[in-house]
């Protein structure tokens, strides 16, 4: 059995779709932190079968709960606080994702204007669908 030691401050992301958790790592830019990650893949689960845990040692403020709800908003956050989970996060699609989403059209304004924010509006929450602001590409997933 692996063992990953316990967190004593930070968060902890569970219930990751199984093979799920890299994207959530590049889309998060967990590289890009200064502090312990521990990825989990293919964990037993009792609910899901199996699933991906991170583990990330530090503040809330790290992790982007917009970015993590448009992924996959059936993550459980776990806040822990000396050791035990102090809180639990419920997400939620967001309803307008910027900077994270590229849009595909060659003639949206944000292909010829690139200072200009990508922008995604939430347009079908019961589909999950989103669109660009500018031109209303809809956006395909790939994860």
């Amino acid at each position: 059995m692996l063992n990953v030691g316990s967190l004593n401050e930070g968060i902890v992301l569970d219930h990751i779709k199984a093979g799920k958790s890299m994207s959530i790592y590049k889309y998060l830019q967990l590289d890009k932190l200064d502090c312990q990650v521990a990825i989990i893949k293919n964990a037993r689960s009792d609910k899901m079968d199996r699933k991906d845990i991170i583990k990330i040692e530090g503040s809330l403020d790290l992790v982007d709960l917009d970015i993590l709800g448009f992924i996959d908003h059936d993550i459980t956050v776990n806040i822990i606080k000396d050791g035990v989970i102090s809180e639990k996060k419920v997400l939620s699609l967001p309803k307008v994702i910027k900077n994270v989403l590229v849009c595909k059209n060659p003639r949206c304004i944000t292909s010829i204007e690139q200072e200009l924010d990508q922008i995604f509006v939430l347009s079908d929450a019961e589909k999950e669908i989103y669109r660009c602001k500018y031109c209303e590409e809809r956006f395909v997933p790939q994860f």
